[in-house]
């Protein structure tokens, strides 16, 4: 039997995360399978942590990032460079994921190509092309060119559905996200050099019990709250580690200037905050792990988070999860500092409530998207 040469195409960390397990599930056929890793370094630092943590050498590194980069920019190159790429390789099966400008131009390039696309979590949508801007565009445009859609739930089904997709191309897999979860937290709790170099690793960073004492983890990132937005989470942070000085508040800051700023101006002399350095995606998760809430603005925390029976308020006035927000697992917030303090206050005070969102079901899955993913392919 001839292999089936499937390429995958990302460029940034969480593609990098989500995409890793379906790489291993891939490489683990190599009777079936041959398996082409093509990165774009969208995000070149961010990325090549990741690529280390979970093993994935690429094949193909188009190392586009540049200073000062904007939208223009990256969809330019994706799409020049994945042209020569494809006329090269001429696989029979393009994966890409999610949302990213990435993920948008290597689409379009495939479909320029010939080559056909699979989108690997798929179906996503808020219905506002401005919100997230420009993740609701790349993913709607996205699904416009894609033969296999892989959607995460029921959900993302259905908005498939709704604009027109048939139904023979959707599979309802589950979020790779979760088995990439799973992959990582299985591996630290195997391996008992790896799991006390992380102890030690975050015990540094943060100077308190953290797997003792409660506290609360943050992360924020999106531009969609860059200038008032963030100086309200901000100061919402400021008034919640007053109100509950025994709390720690943990939170590793974005390297981009317009999160920097405003933490570090408002935040830097909280006694019982703990600015750090963006963390890599295993101690990331181990933290998580131990942290009793998680406040964000992120898209696969959201999925994350719940697997790991912690409450999640997302500092977003919309989500393309709704999921999770149905199911009790997430709360959306917005980027208000009103409501940002109420709700954290609630599930510090309120062990009902704390309960109720902790206990929920996860909608995103038990970590078998991939062999989900794995058996379309095999047939194709």
């Amino acid at each position: 039997m001839q292999k089936k040469k499937i390429m995958l195409v990302f460029g940034t960390r969480p593609e990098a995360i989500k995409m890793a397990p379906l790489y291993h599930a891939l490489k683990a056929q190599p009777d079936v399978f041959e398996t082409v890793l093509c990165v774009t370094a969208q995000h070149r630092q961010m990325l090549d942590q990741v690529l280390n943590v979970f093993d994935m050498k690429p094949d193909i590194d188009l190392n586009l990032m540049m200073p000062g980069q904007d939208l223009f920019d990256v969809t330019a190159a994706v799409l020049k460079g994945m042209r020569n790429v494809l006329k090269a390789h001429q696989p029979v099966a393009l994966l890409v994921h999610g949302d990213t400008t990435t993920t948008l131009a290597a689409a379009m390039a495939g479909f320029y190509s010939g080559v056909p696309v699979g989108h690997v979590e798929a179906g996503l949508r808020t219905h506002d092309l401005q919100a997230p801007f420009p993740e609701e565009f790349n993913r709607q445009v996205a699904s416009k060119l894609t033969k296999w859609h892989f959607a995460p739930t029921e959900f993302s089904q259905s908005n498939l559905l709704a604009e027109g997709v048939p139904q023979s191309s959707i599979t309802v897999t589950g979020n790779t996200v979760i088995d990439a979860l799973f992959w990582v937290l299985g591996r630290i709790e195997e391996d008992q050099t790896r799991r006390q170099g992380l102890v030690a690793f975050l015990t540094e960073q943060l100077g308190f019990d953290w797997q003792g004492q409660r506290f609360v983890l943050m992360t924020g990132h999106r531009r969609e709250n860059f200038g008032d937005g963030f100086l309200q989470i901000c100061h919402a942070l400021k008034e919640l580690a007053a109100r509950y000085p025994a709390v720690r508040f943990v939170y590793p800051v974005h390297l981009n200037p317009n999160v920097q700023q405003p933490v570090n101006a408002i935040l830097a002399d909280v006694p019982n905050m703990h600015l750090i350095p963006p963390l890599d995606y295993e101690p990331f998760v181990y933290l998580m792990k131990h942290s009793h809430i998680v406040l964000t603005d992120s898209g696969g925390i959201q999925e994350e988070a719940p697997s790991l029976g912690k409450p999640v308020l997302v500092m977003r006035d919309v989500t393309e999860r709704p999921e999770a927000v149905k199911a009790g697992t997430v709360r959306l917030v917005g980027a208000d500092r009103g409501r940002i303090v109420t709700s954290v206050a609630e599930l510090l005070d309120n062990d009902a409530c704390y309960t109720a969102m902790a206990k929920a079901h996860n909608p995103y899955g038990e970590g078998r998207a991939c062999a989900r993913i794995v058996s379309i392919l095999r047939d194709i």
